[in-house]
């Protein structure tokens, strides 16, 4: 038995050609990719400042807390990666427009 590797017709359809970037959505995605960046950056950044709270306490949250923590401090990160952050996201930007071109 013989498995065919291409389609009837012989062609791969149109559908599946990969498309040239335009310029407006290449930096939309760029910006998108480096903003994103900046976020795991900077929950890296700020998770070993809530490792040592106890979760034991009167004001904790419990095992709960311990279990969402690091979800919550990623979500800061990104936060503080949308409201302009450290610059870091720029400078990736800048690099990635450099490289692409």
């Amino acid at each position: 038995m013989e498995i065919a590797s291409r389609p009837p017709g012989g062609t791969m359809p149109a559908i599946n050609a990969p498309r040239p970037p335009t310029a407006g959505t290449t930096t939309a995605a760029q910006r998108t990719a480096a903003q994103n960046f900046e976020g795991q950056v900077l929950g890296a950044l700020l998770q070993p400042m809530f490792a040592g709270l106890d979760s034991k306490g009167l004001f904790s949250g419990g095992p709960g807390e311990a279990q969402w923590r690091p979800m919550l401090v990623q979500e800061m990160g990104n936060a503080v990666a949308r409201q302009g952050g450290l610059g870091l996201a720029e400078s990736v930007l800048r690099e990635m427009q450099r490289n692409s071109r």
